[in-house]
């Protein structure tokens, strides 16, 4: 496909913990989709859910970055600087009726496993000490994805009607990544496959809001020997620095590239310029998940 030369790219990590091997997969797919057509890269923290924010994670996440090479343009923008901005959305919402208050409890949930029922969807609830559900149509939503294909969902079998704000007032990360992503005109989201069934919601968004529609690439998640994705829940070993290039090198081959030998001796920014110059994303192994044994 014929990208633009006003790529704009991004990286937005939550710092409820430290970059794992999959973190360094998604950022540096991302960042040499964006860099290989003379793109732009921005960085975004994505700090909406202070009680798991993990001390000192902010400024460990961009230590790594910076170890490992990453130059991103601009100032990083942190998604708790722009609370006022979600809030007027969904104060709008409320009042064109496209969303609505819910105090359903997870108990009274449970049973629908994550399927919303619709017990608050006309109860005409006040906001305030509630949870917000935006109203989902009976249409599917579908798009093409660069690696993926074609993927769709009806969101009221699949889904319902979702949460935009929680009851202790936190964003989801549902709405504020679709204005995120907005504001800062990105034009291309590369992110990991587990995001790959969030995108029918955010596409639903954002033509609520009146937003353009981005290109979409998700890139297979690394599963361990245990069956788990790697990532911060299952305390996937934080990046380090004295392991960049090994590490630079094997990301490359999760993503479909091949490595030359040479590059085993050399520094992280050169194996990333020599990346940029030789990058493809259309080598990206086109599933979801990949055994981490199959990397080493």
């Amino acid at each position: 496909m014929s990208i633009p030369s006003s790529y704009i790219g991004r990286f937005a990590p939550t710092p409820s913990g430290y970059l794992h091997f999959g973190s360094l997969i998604a950022a540096l797919a991302s960042y040499l989709d964006a860099r290989a057509v003379g793109g732009r890269w921005l960085l975004r923290m994505e700090d909406l859910d202070p009680p798991r924010e993990m001390a000192g994670a902010q400024a460990a996440i961009l230590q790594a970055l910076e170890a490992y090479g990453f130059e991103w343009d601009g100032q990083m923008v942190r998604q708790s600087e722009r609370l006022d901005v979600y809030n007027s959305v969904i104060d709008r919402l409320l009042r064109d009726g496209h969303a609505y208050a819910c105090t359903c409890s997870r108990k009274q949930l449970e049973p629908f496993n994550g399927l919303y029922p619709g017990f608050c969807r006309e109860a005409g609830r006040a906001p305030s000490g509630a949870a917000i559900r935006v109203r989902v149509p009976d249409r599917e939503y579908g798009f093409c994805d660069r690696t993926q294909g074609e993927y769709h969902q009806r969101l009221t079998r699949e889904v319902g009607d979702f949460v935009i704000r929680r009851r202790d007032g936190l964003i989801a990360y549902q709405l504020a990544v679709v204005l995120d992503d907005a504001w800062q005109g990105i034009t291309d989201i590369v992110r990991g496959a587990d995001l790959l069934d969030s995108t029918p919601r955010q596409l639903y968004l954002q033509e609520l809001v009146g937003l353009a529609r981005p290109r979409y690439l998700h890139v297979p998640l690394i599963i361990q020997p245990n069956g788990h994705k790697l990532g911060k829940r299952y305390r996937s070993p934080p990046l380090q620095p004295a392991e960049a290039t090994p590490l630079l090198l094997r990301a490359l081959r999760a993503l479909g590239q091949t490595t030359p030998c040479e590059l085993e001796d050399a520094l992280p920014t050169e194996v990333l310029t020599w990346a940029i110059s030789s990058w493809d994303a259309k080598r990206i192994p086109q599933c979801r998940t990949l055994p981490e044994a199959q990397l080493r």
